[in-house]
């Protein structure tokens, strides 16, 4: 076939039919769909069939196919070839290409280097990665008996340390790697440094990185999809074999250390081909069993059920200790995560629209929240280690993290306010949980109005303009209180057992039917604050008369809402009337211009707070 007689297209997956093509296609030569970010096929000019196609997931080449009766180098090279320009114009480079052992030499010709292989496929990369990775390692060689043990730890908790501890019983040199793929709930860099913190005292323990060289998407992506398929069995040899050739004898390696895993099928298959292949290359396995605590196995899955309930308690029972600010941190996000999810809502920004905004959406907050998350994890760490923390630091620390916002949204404020209530909550949790292993509602009340206190008067802000022009308290006016509507009303509101019941009926009856999660709690709480609230937000667009306005109606679809609650018929149709006189409050707010923000940031602290009290 000469090169006038096909053309190459982009294949957007997100297309329904397009990707049931690509399916199709790829499962008629041996493959299936993996994650893409980018797919491209060759086609005859003007043609409808895939002659050929292969795409990107990060820097990975993958799903390389080619029609059967046409598998030439031809066609092949000239995909490949498309794909490494593609890359090239995203700024991607270092290329890893997971493929078949058939393919080996022709992606040798265009530069690759195999790194890894099993019985069906190949790891290959096209520059010298691998090489300066291992020099990295080489610098933590020791000529002692060595262990190794690669953990995800999503987040770090009492089991992770008691393998370590268990493993650095048994070889003089222990190496723990931290899985480097940023795809968990807690970050590379967060993770990374609750093992350091948590290691800290052991003394023959050294804490590095995989790199993308150990159960990274290269090698082991299901790893990260915890699915077990066709695949897998290929995956982890890959994996496996890297580490055995590459990565365990830079590091001086004898003894690979596992937990024992009683739940995750993909991890025991994981564990299963490590003890049958690892000695086959001269390194021993030992498995440990894992800790167990009031007979139940601590794991990092069971502490991430207990955050998304919502309960550090509980969370904080089964973590390492050092690893509790980074809960804190992450309940912040959540509940800040949470206030944004929460939809419909009157003049604010959730899943539908913008409100009565006109420089923000979904996912510019999504990247705002985002952006904020290492600054809470300072915060809760300030709180955490100091005897003190001094609003100086917690200042410092906040106006670093405005920048950091305002750089991402491009000067739009997203969550000024938020940062700073939520960021009182943070530091007050963190010290207290350090000091007295709980979080009592009382002394967090306490602590927040205590560091208020210490912040100097703002001017020259929209929030100061309206205080001033209507009397009435601004955010900092309010924490200086000790927010006492939060905590005497707001808070008992949402952890209400009736309201809560009457969520899980909804839940239970809409469960089936719809793909979104009842939310009746949250509104109702929503709108109890807003008919509360001096919002500034309101007052600074509409005015006196805008805000009573705004107070009113909350209080009118509150008591309507709370008065469906206590029928006895109450039931998905509740939760669906109170949504449409949600969505035609929030069609009369975006016509006037109407936005509760500081409402909105009310409801995500009085979501941290309930995460955070005992």
């Amino acid at each position: 076939m000469h090169n006038d007689e096909y053309e190459i297209r982009q294949m957007p997956l997100s297309v329904k039919f397009v990707r049931q093509q690509v399916e199709a296609f790829l499962q008629r030569n041996g493959l299936r769909l993996e994650s893409m970010d980018y797919y491209a096929a060759v086609f005859a000019h003007g043609g409808e069939e895939m002659l050929a196609g292969g795409g990107l997931n990060g820097n990975v080449i993958k799903c390389i196919a080619v029609k059967q009766g046409l598998r030439d180098a031809k066609l092949s090279l000239t995909i490949i070839s498309h794909l490494i320009s593609t890359a090239a114009s995203y700024g991607i480079h270092h290329l890893k290409i997971f493929t078949k052992p058939e393919n080996q030499k022709m992606f040798e010709s265009l530069g690759f280097q195999t790194i890894a292989k099993s019985e069906h496929a190949i790891l290959q990369e096209n520059d010298n990665s691998l090489a300066s990775y291992k020099r990295q390692l080489a610098s933590l060689k020791k000529n002692v008996p060595t262990g190794i043990i690669i953990m995800n730890a999503n987040p770090f908790t009492k089991g992770h340390r008691y393998l370590i501890e268990q493993a650095a019983q048994q070889v003089e040199h222990l190496i723990v790697m931290v899985v480097e793929e940023d795809v968990s709930r807690f970050s590379y860099a967060e993770r990374k440094a609750m093992v350091e913190m948590g290691c800290h005292d052991l003394s023959n323990v050294t804490v590095c990185s995989t790199g993308s060289y150990a159960v990274s998407s290269a090698t082991f992506p299901t790893y990260f999809l915890k699915e077990i398929s066709m695949a897998t069995d290929t995956q982890i040899m890959l994996d496996l074999h890297l580490f055995a050739t590459h990565i365990a004898p830079t590091l001086n390696v004898q003894v690979r250390f596992v937990g024992s895993e009683p739940t995750d099928a993909l991890t025991q298959r994981y564990n299963e081909l490590m003890k049958e292949y690892l000695p086959t290359q001269g390194i021993e396995v030992k498995e440990v069993s894992r800790l167990h605590q009031d007979n139940v196995h601590v794991s990092a899955s069971a502490l991430r059920e207990c955050l998304k309930a919502h309960s550090l308690q509980k969370a904080s029972a089964l973590a390492y200790p050092t690893s509790i600010p980074y809960l804190i941190a992450d309940l912040a996000c959540q509940s800040l995560q949470k206030e944004l999810d929460l939809t419909p809502k009157p003049g604010l920004v959730d899943q539908h629209d913008n409100g009565a905004h006109t420089d923000m959406d979904y996912e510019l907050m999504k990247k705002s929240i985002h952006a904020l998350r290492p600054y809470f994890d300072e915060l809760a760490l300030l709180g955490w280690n100091v005897d003190k923390p001094y609003v100086y630091d917690v200042q410092t620390i906040g106006l670093r993290a405005l920048n950091d916002m305002f750089a991402t949204t491009k000067g739009v404020n997203t969550h000024k306010g938020a940062l700073f209530s939520l960021g009182l909550a943070v530091v007050g949790g963190a010290y207290l949980m350090h000091r007295k292993g709980k979080v009592e509602a009382h002394e967090l009340q306490q602590f927040m109005m205590e560091m208020a206190r210490q912040f100097p008067d703002s001017k020259g802000t929209h929030g100061s303009e309206v205080t001033e022009k209507y009397h009435i308290d601004g955010v900092l006016a309010i924490a200086r209180k000790g927010y006492p509507d939060l905590f005497d009303k707001w808070l008992p509101f949402l952890k209400n057992e009736e309201l809560r019941m009457k969520n899980e009926e909804l839940a239970n009856s809409v469960g089936s039917l719809s793909n979104d999660s009842p939310s009746f709690v949250l509104h109702t709480t929503l709108l109890y604050i807003m008919s509360m609230l001096d919002d500034t937000n309101v007052y600074y667009r509409r005015g006196e008369e805008g805000a009573r306005m705004v107070k009113e109606e909350a209080g009118r679809l509150l008591n309507q809402a709370c008065g469906m609650m206590n029928d006895e018929s109450f039931s998905a149709n509740s939760s669906q009337q109170t949504n449409s006189s949600l969505e035609k409050m929030n069609k009369r707010f975006i016509a006037e211009n109407i936005s509760p923000g500081g409402s909105a940031d009310m409801l995500a602290l009085t979501l941290l707070v309930n995460s955070l009290v005992e």
